[in-house]
């Protein structure tokens, strides 16, 4: 008989023991727990007629057709699962802990496996992973305006010891209109949100969690309600970076893609920069002149981030004055500006 735990346990257990996804590809595409494996007892296509099956005749006749498209399949499941685990002890999910969790574990505990199931399956995961964000952690914004180094400085605060999560680096996107250049392909939403309850579990409670300042949505991920709400309530650590270094950035971040690509993402903001602004910006692309260019787009970002803040209510912002874009030493800065905040 399996084993059956709870999220918490699950999650445990699976730091060391290997997990499989009995669903579908197509539903372990859109998002499954981070490090699980994939051993669909269904095609997509399967599903699909198992389904209509169930709702167009009765619950018998879709078992017995799911048993017709499964048999065939049984020793190679059986042989997929010896390479997973060697051992032979193996963890086991679906969408909500039901039939074809059950008819997998019966299966590998009949080949001699330990089996250990999740109660409720995916959908009790995804629960779970929306209620640790409301745990009770300190919150430390790191704000700054657009080409302030703030993901480096976070990644050096990380180097340093200090927890942080890096938002950005888990969408696989930068923020801005720009902020797919360079970047692997977005992670649907869901497992977006999969892989960021993965990190905040290994976070001590007891500890400051920083994250960069961001609105609700980074390219086409949105960061869930409830730590986006938190994060709306923690206090704000400004970094100004004089203008200046912030273009040489920019430049530097930049300036190597292709100019027809960065042309035409500088179009998709024209309503905001002005058409005049973007002709200056199309000519400065073709005369290879970057700082032109960032200088113009920074217009419209700093417009949009001092409006930004001014909306935001009850909400503390420390502004920090650095001279220069050196991560390294701005991340100490920031550390030594937030240890006296706190005493």
């Amino acid at each position: 008989m399996a084993t059956v735990l709870n999220p918490k346990e699950f999650l445990e257990m699976g730091k060391t023991i290997p997990m499989v996804d009995v669903r579908t590809p197509a539903e372990f595409e859109l998002g499954h727990i981070p490090d699980a494996l994939n051993i669909p007892i269904f095609t997509n296509e399967e599903r699909v007629l198992v389904g209509t099956k169930y709702k167009r005749a009765s619950k018998d006749s879709a078992v017995l057709l799911g048993l017709e498209l499964v048999g065939p399949k049984l020793a190679r499941f059986v042989r997929q699962a010896k390479k997973i685990a060697p051992e032979k002890v193996i963890m086991l999910h679906c969408w909500r802990g039901g039939m074809r969790s059950g008819s997998m574990a019966w299966l590998f505990e009949t080949a001699g496996f330990t089996v250990y199931l999740l109660r409720g399956g995916y959908k009790a995961y995804r629960s779970y992973n929306r209620d640790q964000f409301q745990e009770k952690t300190e919150l430390v914004i790191l704000g700054g305006m657009t080409g302030s180094g703030k993901t480096d400085v976070l990644h050096e605060m990380q180097a340093m010891g200090h927890q942080v999560l890096d938002l950005e680096g888990v969408a696989n996107h930068k923020g801005s209109v720009f902020g797919a250049l360079g970047q692997a392909n977005q992670p649907t939403n869901e497992h977006f949100e999969n892989e960021l309850a993965k990190i905040w579990s290994e976070f001590d409670a007891n500890r400051p969690i920083w994250i960069e300042d961001e609105s609700n949505s980074v390219g086409t991920v949105r960061i869930n309600d409830v730590l986006f709400g938190r994060m709306r309530k923690a206090e704000v650590i400004r970094l100004d970076l004089p203008k200046e270094e912030r273009i040489k950035r920019l430049v530097k971040e930049y300036a190597c893609f292709d100019i027809e690509l960065l042309k035409g993402l500088v179009s998709k903001i024209e309503k905001r920069l002005g058409g005049l602004n973007v002709k200056n910006a199309f000519n400065s692309l073709d005369e290879g002149d970057f700082h032109t260019v960032a200088d113009i787009t920074l217009t419209y970002y700093d417009k949009a981030y001092k409006h930004g803040q001014e909306k935001r209510k009850g909400q503390t912002i420390h502004p920090l004055q650095v001279e220069r874009d050196a991560p390294k030493e701005n991340a100490e800065a920031i550390i030594e500006f937030y240890e006296k905040l706190e005493k």
